[in-house]
């Protein structure tokens, strides 16, 4: 037998009628239980307060990431490609603002175009990257016009030399 979950709305609810004290113990329990629960909460409790401090460790973390990029053979870096990018999206979700997620995927999108080997001398890896400038340039849309402006200039340097 499988316990299915309830809405947000009837959490959101039923959380009304507990005491801070077992509000706290709650979160303590979900942050025991997993790993992106407990980053979430890390986010929330202790780096929300400073987005452009959160974005640099967050680009530190890609920063490792690359250096570990086993550049064997194309399908391996591939994978590796996606693997950060999950790890992007994944913290840019945590934030839940534009701005911080289009900065991300720019970070990362510079880092493809900067990656040896050459990430134009195969064509997934191409596509792959050419599929990421397309992401930014429909959340660019969703930015405010003067944040456009500026990251558009920034996308038609992504773009030159491909």
């Amino acid at each position: 037998m499988c316990m299915k979950a309830v809405t947000i709305k009837e959490l959101k609810d039923e959380l009304t009628d507990y005491s801070p004290k077992e509000l706290r113990e709650i979160c303590l329990r979900l942050a025991r239980f997993k790993k992106e629960n407990k980053e979430l909460l890390t986010y929330l409790l202790f780096e929300s307060s400073d987005e452009a401090l959160y974005i640099e460790s967050v680009k530190k973390d890609v920063d490792e990431q690359f250096e570990q990029i086993n550049r064997k053979n194309h399908y391996l870096i591939k994978k590796s490609f996606r693997k950060i990018l999950r790890t992007i999206r994944k913290f840019a979700r945590y934030s839940q603002k534009k701005e911080t997620e289009v900065e991300l995927l720019f970070y990362f999108c510079t880092k493809l175009k900067k990656f040896t080997p050459s990430i134009l001398r195969n064509a997934g890896l191409h596509n792959f990257y050419l599929r990421q400038i397309d992401v930014i340039r429909k959340k660019l849309i969703l930015l405010h016009e003067d944040l456009q402006f500026d990251y558009e200039r920034e996308l038609n340097e992504l773009n030159k030399g491909l």
